[in-house]
């Protein structure tokens, strides 16, 4: 008798373990690739959230970046992802990368700005973003943001990315590889401030670190795509030995989801990361961007999820 109870209690709990399980959460936040500011901070914020959010778990996955991302979205095979707002514009529009159809797209928070870098390195002659003519670039992995952006600023140029270059498709830490090894002679980068890869070339003995300057192409490109992009500067320090001011193009970052996602899901994720703000400047300093100011249409025309604009009304901002 008493070794049919013994066994009778190991199957309850047995049960109720398989039960606890079954009833918890798992998220999937799809980032960039491991070089990259995106996948620094979605390993962060899943942490944050499992800590956080009771019965839920999460995890960062390494991706192609904006574009894949939002396609990993709109499928319904990933939860949350990391995205430029101008790729997110073009997915819930329809447009460019995304002419197949429109995506259900929603954002919950605006991050900060994305920091377009134009890198190369002294012995290239590259001093200026129209000399990358007949040069071997770098625009990016298939699939990111960093791609669709980089062929924005070269068209702004009055470059054709086809024709006037020998054209690559890195992501950051391959293209600093590359660029190391001289198989290319610049790449393109959007990410935050500073990036890890961008760090590691800038601090290689024997190389001089370089970046182009291209803020005075921002009005021709938000002529054509719409009030998307702004200037900005990487400061001079931001990178070992870089000390001068380097005048750049900014895009907004946004965390979205789809319309799948439930209104308690979402009013419990957005409050977590706006609560838990501090944890997540531990895992980069971008996050110091990160405010409630900041939630607002201009930053981000992809509307918000429902269950974003309820905290965001809570706090008497945003929308």
């Amino acid at each position: 008798m008493k070794r049919l109870l013994a066994l009778t209690a190991g199957i309850a709990v047995a049960l109720t373990a398989a039960a606890a399980i079954a009833q918890t959460k798992q998220l999937s936040i799809t980032t960039g690739g491991t070089g990259g500011v995106y996948y620094a901070l979605g390993g962060g914020f899943a942490s944050i959230i499992g800590k956080n959010i009771p019965n839920t778990t999460a995890a960062a996955e390494v991706t192609g970046g904006s574009v894949a991302n939002l396609q990993l979205i709109g499928s319904g095979r990933a939860d949350i992802a990391f995205t430029q707002v101008d790729a997110a514009w073009d997915a819930v529009s329809g447009l460019d990368k995304f002419k197949s159809g429109k995506l259900p797209v929603q954002s919950l928070v605006v991050m900060y700005p994305n920091h377009m870098h134009v890198v190369t390195i002294d012995g290239t002659g590259v001093t200026k973003i129209e000399d990358l003519k007949g040069k071997r670039v770098s625009t990016g992995s298939p699939g990111s943001a960093t791609e669709v952006f980089a062929f924005r600023v070269i068209e702004a140029a009055g470059l054709d990315k086809d024709k006037d270059m020998k054209r690559e498709r890195l992501g950051v830490a391959e293209s600093v590889n590359a660029i190391k090894d001289g198989k290319i002679d610049a790449f393109f980068w959007v990410g935050g401030i500073p990036t890890a890869s961008v760090t590691d070339l800038a601090a290689t003995p024997g190389m001089k670190l370089k970046l182009i300057d291209h803020a005075d192409l921002v009005d021709k490109m938000n002529a054509k795509y719409g009030n998307l992009y702004s200037a900005g500067v990487i400061k001079a320090g931001s990178y070992p030995g870089y000390d001068v001011d380097n005048k750049i193009t900014e895009v907004w970052n946004i965390i979205v989801t789809n319309d799948k996602m439930s209104n308690d899901d979402a009013y419990n994720i957005v409050k977590t990361l706006v609560e838990k703000k501090a944890d997540i400047v531990a895992v980069h300093k971008e996050a110091l961007s990160f405010s409630l100011d900041n939630q607002v249409q201009s930053r981000s025309p992809v509307p918000f999820h429902p269950g974003a604009l309820k905290y965001f009304k809570e706090k008497g901002v945003g929308g």
